[in-house]
């Protein structure tokens, strides 16, 4: 690998915090795309029930993560230019913003629905908005197609990560890699 060779990593907390979410996320999309359809007299069961609880065990975990990241940034990489710097920022916002976004959106939506919002039956959540709100209802419509959002800057976060590990041959990829130096 040249360049960046010491270049500042993540910490233990830090990667398992982001490969959870990455865990949870492939969940979501997964359960998003197999479940049956939520139309008006839908039910929260089976399929359902899991992508409401792992949704909101996602937002705290990004809650956490977020926390985490603002209390123990990382420095800018050294040898890396400016711009790219600056799109790693932009990126990372724009990801943690869609996420927050895309789970507001189905809290919404199940509020809407009079479905009880909670993880796993263990942690229940209020309603963000009423029952039978023409915006909540709206929002899962959004959520639906907001996904495809998400999953566009997830793609661009993967690409550039896989660009620098075989294109620059740096150690961009490495520093958050589980196991790899802190």
């Amino acid at each position: 690998m040249r360049g960046i060779s010491s270049a500042p990593g993540y910490g233990a907390a830090a990667k398992s915090l982001h490969w959870l979410v990455v865990v949870l996320l492939l969940a979501q999309f997964t359960l998003g795309w197999t479940m049956p359809h939520v139309g008006g007299k839908t039910l929260p069961v089976g399929l359902i029930f899991w992508h409401v609880s792992i949704g909101m065990l996602l937002l705290a975990v990004l809650l956490a993560r977020l926390v985490w990241r603002l209390v123990h940034p990382v420095p800018l990489l050294g040898g890396v230019p400016p711009w790219q710097n600056w799109t790693a920022r932009v990126t990372h916002v724009l990801l943690y913003a869609t996420v927050f976004v895309q789970i507001l959106l189905g809290w919404a939506n199940a509020a809407a629905r009079a479905w009880k919002v909670d993880i796993f039956g263990l942690a229940p959540l209020p309603w963000i908005v009423p029952a039978k709100s023409p915006i909540g209802m709206t929002a899962g419509d959004i959520h639906d197609d907001f996904a495809f959002v998400l999953l566009g800057l997830i793609t661009l976060h993967v690409a550039a990560a896989l660009y620098h590990h075989f294109v620059l041959r740096d150690r961009v990829l490495w520093r958050m890699l589980p196991d790899a130096g802190s």
